[in-house]
């Protein structure tokens, strides 16, 4: 949404803070779903275009592409399970060591909170009673060194639900390069132009939902995802291209 057409006075209500900070952003799977989708389209169209330039056959396309969609959607839902999980099992160790330290040796600590506040530009009494006022409440004090020293924040996707996303929007978004040669739609010639159609299509969708998503102009996501593609898709073209002049030609 574009800063313009926003209602701040609606945003700063009461209700819209509290959901906000009950739902932040870091939990949304349009992350997940961005980076799945756009992964698929690029996975299966490289390989109708790379078997375009080499000359292969509609039966290789269907087997390579299929192949590819279910091996590299698995391995990027495994991948992303693996990061998720691992950076919040990085938090959490933190967060523990951040309580030990406190336990241990609350003055370090307290001195610490005491650097980041001077930092910010607080002295005097209202700094004295900054470092009071956090050093009182323990979950507060680890929250603040968590953020403020150690630039860690707990909010996370959901491993599963960040793995499923993936592997469901590269699996749908990736099989749509593939439906005119699943569905014999003419001649080789022109399957491939129809799945190049299809695959700059949804491209330019995907990169304008990102955009409406993130705020940013919808247009110019589309275009840039759309390149991106497109760029994938050449190198994979040629590359065939060339690999069959070497050896078949």
């Amino acid at each position: 949404m574009a800063r313009r057409d926003r209602d701040l006075v609606s945003e700063h209500s009461s209700a819209s803070i509290r959901n906000r900070l009950r739902y932040p952003r870091g939990e949304s799977a349009l992350g997940d779903f961005m980076l799945g989708g756009v992964d698929g389209v690029v996975t299966t169209f490289a390989v109708v275009a790379g078997s375009a330039g080499g000359q292969l056959t509609t039966v290789i396309v269907i087997i390579l592409g299929i192949a590819n969609l279910i091996a590299d959607g698995f391995s990027m839902a495994v991948s992303n399970y693996l990061g998720t999980r691992a950076s919040q099992e990085e938090v959490r160790q933190s967060r523990s060591d951040e309580e030990w330290q406190i336990t241990e040796f609350p003055e370090g600590e307290m001195a610490e909170i005491r650097q980041i506040f001077e930092q910010k530009g607080f002295e005097g009494a209202t700094l004295d009673e900054i470092v009071s006022v956090i050093s009182a409440d323990r979950k507060v004090w680890v929250d603040t060194m968590m953020a403020e020293e150690l630039r860690l924040s707990e909010v996370s996707k959901r491993p599963a639900r960040a793995a499923l996303t993936t592997f469901v929007a590269f699996s749908f978004c990736g099989a749509i390069p593939l439906i005119p040669f699943l569905g014999s739609f003419g001649t080789f010639d022109e399957m491939f132009r129809i799945s190049t159609l299809l695959g700059a299509a949804t491209f330019f969708i995907l990169g304008i939902g990102k955009g409406w998503a993130v705020g940013i102009s919808p247009l110019r996501s589309g275009l840039q995802t759309l390149a991106v593609g497109g760029a994938a898709a050449a190198l994979a073209y040629a590359a065939g291209h060339f690999l069959h002049s070497m050896f078949a030609g």
